[in-house]
């Protein structure tokens, strides 16, 4: 980036010859290549750490700024709905959609299935989300008029790649999510959405997360408008949505408090992760990024599973995160504390501003700031990704490099 803000991205089967001052492209398969010279948006800056010690802190510290690019031109708030320019289909296309099927991979799949929340209780469409490495060989059943939204942060997955192709090959129409332009699946797709996060370049995925579930709900928005979503639904939805980058700023400058749990329970080497609804994806997520990046055996359930076998280990060395802001079903899952709390295991809370009564059971709490359901995981992952990040510093691993793990998985 410091020599040219151009690129020109290859397809399958091409080959490249470059001289001093040329380049030519060849394609195996024929005898001629198409060649498209693509300009790269964001600046050398971007991909440097600047004062933080490591990438995914920095990358987590500019998640209001990321999802700030990811709103951007997108909100219509005179017709109470979102916008995107890249869909490739009309509005009568949208409303003749009967489905939606979501392949995606690790992080990805965590998105989609906030997603598949927010789809189907804004629009009312029948939502399903696919392990892409599982539905790439499963001859499932997609009716004519199925949508299949693929997402990826980097555009190169394999097994989310595949999926596209196969599904395009049984002619469905493919929208992609993601965040790398010009990459092979936003090249291959018939239309789709980019993340506007600029590069992520620690492996664990932060900051790409938070801009999926932007667009996903921008997205949801759209598709319940053209249906049955109220306007003053609509609104209130991107007003709320106009809120979360303030709002993060403040959960953010929480870090300290975060680092003090951190050092805690940095010794512990088991976690429980829990939450319900729109928040039993974010305790998947929290457990994943405390897994990939500091090697500490994680698991994320929905929180009243955990009655139904997991509850047996608990003990006074295996802390429970709790994502338990104040929602519609806040009571439930307070229930669900106090259960661990009575086999003595120790607490830590994902808790609203304002919630005093969380403490008299929670060993730590870490609050967020009040929002509406829907929009609770754009501010609960906040502090799961500080929590992981502090942890593994604490124990030593390298943040941004985890072993054994690569930032896309461009291979079965």
């Amino acid at each position: 980036m410091a020599h040219t803000r151009q690129v020109a991205y290859l397809n399958d089967y091409d080959v490249a010859t470059v001289q001093v001052d040329r380049f030519d492209v060849k394609n195996l398969g024929s005898d001629t290549a198409k060649v498209q010279i693509s300009r790269i948006e964001y600046s050398p800056e971007a991909a440097e750490k600047g004062a933080f010690p490591h990438f995914m802190l920095k990358e987590i510290h500019e998640q209001p700024q990321t999802v700030r690019n990811a709103l951007r031109g997108r909100l219509d708030l005179e017709e109470s709905t979102a916008r995107f320019g890249g869909l490739n289909m009309s509005t009568a296309e949208l409303r003749g959609i009967d489905r939606v099927v979501i392949p995606a991979c690790g992080t990805s799949w965590h998105a989609a299935l906030i997603g598949e929340y927010l789809i189907e209780e804004l629009a009312h469409l029948p939502t399903e989300i696919e392990y892409a490495s599982e539905f790439r060989y499963r001859n499932a059943p997609i009716e004519k008029n199925t949508l299949v939204l693929v997402i990826t942060q980097s555009g190169e997955t394999a097994d989310t790649l595949a999926g596209l192709r196969e599904s395009r090959r049984r002619g469905h129409k493919v929208l992609a999510m993601c965040n790398v332009v010009g990459s092979t699946i936003a090249r291959e797709a018939d239309g789709g959405i980019y993340l506007h996060a600029g590069p992520e370049i620690g492996v664990a995925s932060t900051k790409a997360f938070t801009s999926q579930v932007t667009v996903l709900t921008l997205l949801a928005v759209l598709l319940g408008r053209i249906r049955m979503l109220s306007g003053s639904r609509g609104r209130e939805i991107i007003r709320a949505l106009e809120a979360i980058p303030s709002q993060m700023e403040r959960i953010l400058a929480q870090n300290d408090h975060v680092r003090r749990i951190a050092l805690k329970y940095a010794g512990c080497e088991d976690f429980f992760f829990l939450g319900r609804q729109y928040n039993f994806p974010v305790a998947l997520e929290g457990a994943l990024k405390l897994k990939e990046i500091s090697y500490v055996h994680a698991e994320g359930y929905p929180a009243a599973e955990m009655k139904h076998g997991p509850i047996a280990m608990i003990d006074e060395k295996t802390p429970t995160v709790f994502v338990i802001p104040t929602d519609s079903l806040y009571e439930k899952t307070f229930g669900n504390l106090e259960e661990i709390k009575a086999r003595k295991g120790p607490i830590i809370a994902i808790a609203t501003e304002g919630n005093d009564r969380i403490a008299t059971k929670a060993d730590e709490v870490i609050h967020i700031p009040a929002t509406i359901e829907p929009l609770n995981p754009l501010l609960a992952a906040l502090p799961l990704q500080l929590l992981a990040y502090h942890i593994a510093v604490a124990r030593g691993c390298d943040v941004d490099k985890p072993r054994n793990l690569a930032k896309s998985v461009t291979v079965e």
